[in-house]
């Protein structure tokens, strides 16, 4: 086993379904590891087929921090899932296992990685709901008014990105002060080695339009409606993630399944490629080729990287 005390974080991102899951899983075992998920949508409980989340089969072989942090219908702030992941961190290298951090949400690897102090606001329900409003009358209007408060934020946040927006209006209201001037970086988890896997286009979207496949033999719709049944509304920020959206749309009637099927993988190739496009900014990452590698195979590339 590999001593935590001489390796750094080590960082396993990408697009969806080109296999980070697998390759941690088999990674970790080589290297005496844990995995803390660095997925914004696998946080919720009960969301499970649609956000692809490890299965307790996968759970029970490695252990797994910062999943199923809270119900469909709370927040987790990034702020929130930056010091439960650091704290996860820290507990595994107490233990004197190897940290790594897994995942395709950009922002939180970023957060993790670089150390983001991010400005510690709770939610505004109503101001939230007001700037949806303002928004939806005018769209562009929030980005406009960003950039008027907060250029260097407004550059970092795309103007149809409206959570994001609003969440950086939220702590000017609050505060007085721009979200990019609160936020600040410490070294609260070391070095880090950010490998990013990646495969051609052709074959993520064969993988990918093979997890639909899979989800929806999973249960993936009987999941959608459990959820509705227990009140999670359709217009909740984790169901309108992607696999939710397109399967409340045919549980609700206005698609059919072959059509959500379709919208399903649509999505997912377009998400996949909003991920390349983050990760990609970052020279820090290395990039590796998977092909047709099993994820024995993949973990052990990683680990030449490493060395």
């Amino acid at each position: 086993m590999v001593s935590p005390a001489l390796t750094p974080l080590i960082v396993v991102c990408g697009p969806t379904a080109v296999g980070k899951t697998a390759a941690s899983l088999a990674l970790a075992e080589q290297l005496g590891g844990e995995i803390v998920a660095a997925d914004s949508r696998t946080i919720y409980r009960g969301m499970d087929i649609g956000t692809a989340k490890p299965t307790p089969e996968q759970r029970a072989r490695i252990p797994h921090h910062c999943l199923d942090l809270a119900d469909p219908d709370e927040t987790v702030t990034l702020a929130i899932y930056r010091g439960m992941a650091d704290d996860a961190i820290a507990g595994i290298r107490r233990r004197g296992r190897v940290p790594l951090l897994v995942g395709g949400t950009g922002l939180y690897v970023r957060a993790v990685v670089d150390g983001f102090a991010i400005p510690a606001v709770a939610p505004d329900p109503a101001l939230r709901a007001r700037l949806e409003e303002e928004e939806s009358q005018t769209p562009g209007t929030l980005h406009t008014r960003l950039q008027r408060v907060d250029p260097i934020a407004a550059g970092r946040i795309h103007p149809r990105n409206v959570r994001r927006l609003i969440r950086a209006l939220e702590v000017f209201e609050h505060t007085g002060r721009a979200i990019s001037a609160l936020q600040r970086k410490s070294d609260s988890v070391g070095t880090a080695v950010q490998v990013g896997l990646t495969v051609d286009r052709d074959a993520l979207y064969r993988r990918i339009d093979a997890r639909v496949d899979e989800q929806l033999r999973g249960g993936l719709v009987e999941e959608v409606n459990g959820l509705l049944a227990r009140g999670y509304g359709p217009d909740l920020p984790a169901m309108q993630g992607l696999g939710y959206k397109e399967i409340v749309a045919f549980v609700q009637g206005r698609v059919d399944l072959p059509e959500a099927t379709r919208q399903l993988r649509r999505n997912t190739r377009r998400f996949a490629k909003r991920q390349y496009t983050w990760f990609r900014k970052d020279s820090r990452v290395l990039w590796l080729d998977v092909d047709d590698l099993p994820p024995d195979g993949v973990a052990a590339a990683i680990t030449r990287v490493l060395e």
